[in-house]
């Protein structure tokens, strides 16, 4: 494997991990929080509470899976 690949298998292993619906929440909510602050609102307080419904939404389905 080229260390090129390498680099990149390890990135994606490490923000995408187990759950590529929690990375992409994520990303989602980054560009949710840009938006506020680019209308001139304070932003701040947005992407902890989307982290931690998306960490709850996570869990939930973690634990509720079937099998």
């Amino acid at each position: 494997m080229s260390r090129v690949r390498a680099f990149g298998a390890f990135w994606w292993d490490f923000v995408v991990g187990d759950d590529w619906r929690a990375a992409a929440g994520v990303v989602l909510a980054i560009g949710v929080t840009a938006a506020i602050a680019a209308g001139g609102v304070a932003a701040w307080w947005f992407l902890p509470l989307a982290v931690a419904a998306i960490l709850a939404v996570s869990l939930y389905r973690e634990t509720h899976a079937a099998g």
